[in-house]
């Protein structure tokens, strides 16, 4: 794994939950729509997804992406950078999901 890159100031993070045998094609699908996004804004420095499977038959999906500011993430996200993003077939996988999503200064 890659360190944080050095230009980084903040941190975004977003968790939803998935059925474990929506793994494969939700990964596919939030590459196409959320990291690509994510990647292709000016002032991203880096996105990525986690996965874990939990104990309740639930799968837990994290997205992670670096920020040079918060002023690069409304470009993204709207002037309202606490609020998440959602794309078209986020129904069709997601059994539940917050809609706001977490920032962090990077040290």
């Amino acid at each position: 794994m890659t360190e944080t890159p050095p230009a980084a100031t903040v941190m975004r993070m977003w968790t939803g939950w998935i059925r474990p045998s929506d793994r494969d094609a939700y990964a596919d699908y939030i590459e196409q729509t959320g990291l690509s996004a994510y990647r292709t804004t000016p002032g991203n420095l880096g996105a990525f997804t986690v996965f874990r499977d939990l104990p309740d038959g639930r799968c837990e999906v994290r997205t992670i992406s670096f920020w040079r500011s918060r002023d690069d993430i409304r470009a993204f996200a709207g002037d309202d950078i606490e609020a998440a993003v959602f794309y078209s077939e986020d129904d069709r996988f997601l059994v539940d999901r917050e809609t706001t999503v977490a920032h962090f200064d990077v040290a």
